[in-house]
């Protein structure tokens, strides 16, 4: 399948989703049993740690699947590797995704495998050859999939044969790729940290019309110069503070909470998932009431 019968596909397809959603993790199965659309907008589950599960883990996750709108995040796609497309596991996703109804599939821009699975996000070079051999990769998987995909912008802490700005290394792959962006706020703060750039800028520069969700996390501060994207801990207020600013420069996006580990109670991880719509809410009332005449 082209490019455009994807975009076709995924145009005949309900709204994506809105509001604010939350990363399921199979840890927290039980203690979110009892959320309903008053808490959360949609939920995000890595396909990889789903595929093939069965018993009662499947039928729990159908259960929340049936109750919330799915977006589905990948770990193991590996778009960037020198390795061959794993054709197998994307069977797999196809599977997954068509079986659940899945709004939108996500991966990240970077790779994890070579002869083997490395079990971490490595960033690929940003380089003019790699975003020709990155692009390619993508439009083969979207064509595959039947449905446009998103890429998202990752953390990362060196930059290998670097020849272009990170910036313009992900501003090219997505328009030679025609694939949309997973807009991870928290990853910008963290690599303005690391790398040294102005994060508001960096986000004016994103392609704003390609993002269809935003991710926000919580990271740990490993030294003064030094940030760590964990999803390990509470959203800090820099990072709360660049959302508001995605918002006023691309709209309010649905965007998702992801918390991995250190998993806080229920009341406060909803606390978070609040906050986000609290901000979407100011800015849609500033929107309405811009929108208003004078007379």
């Amino acid at each position: 399948m082209k490019a455009s019968a994807a975009k076709e596909s995924v145009a005949a397809q309900p709204d994506l989703m809105h509001g604010a959603g939350l990363g399921l993790r199979r840890s927290m199965l039980n203690d979110l049993a009892q959320l309903t659309s008053d808490h959360i907008d949609f939920i995000e589950v890595a396909p990889e740690n789903w595929i093939g599960v069965g018993g009662r883990f499947a039928r729990r996750l159908r259960e929340y699947t049936e109750r919330f709108p799915l977006v589905c995040h990948g770990l193991s796609l590996s778009i960037g590797s020198p390795a061959p497309l794993d054709f197998d596991l994307l069977k797999q996703i196809k599977l997954f995704l068509d079986a659940h109804q899945v709004r939108c599939y996500s991966e990240h821009l970077s790779y994890c495998s070579d002869d083997g699975h490395l079990y971490d996000l490595l960033p690929i070079p940003f380089t003019e050859e790699a975003v020709h051999y990155v692009a390619g990769r993508i439009r083969q998987v979207q064509d595959f999939l039947g449905r446009r995909i998103a890429m998202e912008n990752v953390s990362y802490y060196c930059a290998p044969q670097q020849e272009m700005r990170e910036i313009d290394f992900i501003n090219a792959v997505i328009a030679e790729a025609d694939c949309d962006l997973l807009l991870d706020v928290n990853n910008i703060y963290v690599n303005s940290i690391n790398h040294g750039y102005d994060p508001l800028d960096f986000l004016h520069r994103l392609p704003g019309d390609r993002a269809v969700y935003l991710h926000i996390a919580g990271h740990y501060q490993e030294a003064e110069d030094l940030r760590v994207d964990t999803h390990g801990s509470d959203v800090i207020a820099p990072v709360w503070r660049l959302l508001e600013e995605a918002y006023r420069r691309f709209g309010a996006l649905p965007t998702l909470l992801e918390r991995d580990f250190n998993i806080p109670p229920v009341a406060d991880l909803l606390a978070e998932v609040d906050q986000i719509k609290s901000i979407q809410r100011r800015f849609l009332l500033s929107e309405s009431q811009r929108a208003v005449p004078a007379f």
